[in-house]
C-alpha cells in the first residue's frame, strides 16, 4: 500500500517520551526498535476527548433515521465531528466521535445518547478516551482526526481495544507504528487510551473490507496474544456511511 509521507523533525522527542516503556513494552508488543516518523500536513485541532458507541440493533444503515439523530447531535454541547459506523456483517450501528472537553464527552454518554438509544429499547455500548495522551502517536500515523488530510475515502474502519491498563505515556508506539505501516491496506490509525482506565486501542481505517477483515480476525488477535490480554474488534463499512459522516464533519472523508 502507498503510506504516508513521514518526516523526522519529532523523532527525538518521541524517543525522549518511550524511553522508559522500550524494555517492557517492545517485548510485549514484539516489535523492533525502528520508529517511524510524522506526518508533515496538518491543522490545528480542538478536541480533548474522543467517544465510542455501538447500539445493539442490526439494521442496513440507508434505513437508519441518521438525520433526524445527527440533528440533534449537533446541537450537544462540545460537538466537533461524528464518524457514523455501520458493522459488517451485522448492521450494528455506532459512531466515533471528537469532543472540545473530556466533560462534554461524559455529558454525551450520561445524558443524551442513552436517552437517543432508549427508544429503540436495545442495549449499547459507549466509551470515552483521552485525546491529548494519543496526539503525536496518532498524528504519526496519518490521523484525520489530528488534522492529517485523509486523501482518498477509507472502505472499511476497525475500532479494537485491550483489556489492559497501561498509561500511554509508556506505550512503545513508535516501535508499534513501524510495524503497523506494513500491514495490508492500512490507511491511518488514531490511537486510543481510555479515560479512567488507561485500556489501550486503535480507530483505523483501511482500504477495503477485506483488508480491514483481515487486520481484525487475524493480525490483532496475535497481538493480543502477547499481551495476554482479552480484547475486542470491530469492523465497520465506511462506504456505507459515507453521506451521514460527512454531515456530521467526519474528517476521514474530506477528500473529494
Amino acid at each position: 500500500m502507498t503510506q504516508p509521507n513521514f518526516p523526522t523533525e519529532h523523532s527525538t522527542r518521541r524517543n525522549m517520551l518511550q524511553m522508559s516503556a522500550i524494555g517492557a513494552g517492545a517485548a510485549l508488543f514484539g516489535v523492533t526498535a525502528s520508529g517511524s516518523a510524522k506526518a508533515t500536513t496538518q491543522t490545528d485541532t480542538s478536541q480533548a476527548a474522543f467517544v465510542y458507541t455501538e447500539v445493539q440493533l442490526s439494521i442496513p444503515f440507508d434505513q437508519a433515521p441518521w438525520k433526524r439523530i445527527s440533528d440533534q447531535i449537533l446541537k450537544q454541547p462540545g460537538f466537533i465531528s461524528k464518524t457514523w459506523l455501520s458493522g459488517t456483517p451485522n448492521n450494528s450501528v455506532g459512531g466515533f466521535y471528537a469532543f472540545d472537553t473530556v466533560a462534554n464527552a461524559q455529558k454525551f454518554v450520561t445524558g443524551y445518547f442513552p436517552s437517543e438509544v432508549r427508544e429503540f429499547s436495545v442495549g449499547h455500548t459507549t466509551r470515552i478516551f483521552n485525546a491529548n495522551v494519543v496526539r503525536d502517536a496518532s498524528i504519526d500515523m496519518g490521523s484525520p482526526d489530528f488534522g492529517i488530510k485523509a486523501g482518498a475515502k477509507p472502505g472499511a474502519f476497525v475500532y479494537t481495544e485491550v483489556q489492559l491498563i497501561m498509561p500511554f505515556e509508556d506505550m512503545p508506539w513508535g516501535e508499534r507504528n513501524s510495524a503497523l505501516q506494513s500491514q495490508k491496506g492500512l490507511k491511518s490509525k488514531t490511537w486510543l487510551s481510555g479515560w479512567n482506565t488507561q485500556t489501550i486501542g486503535g480507530f483505523d481505517a483501511f482500504d477495503t473490507i477485506e483488508n480491514a477483515t483481515e487486520f481484525a480476525v487475524n493480525a490483532f488477535p496475535e497481538t493480543a496474544k502477547k499481551l495476554n490480554a482479552a480484547f475486542y474488534t470491530r469492523v465497520f463499512d465506511a462506504n456505507a456511511t459515507e453521506e451521514a459522516s460527512r454531515y456530521l464533519n467526519s474528517p476521514y472523508y474530506a477528500a473529494t
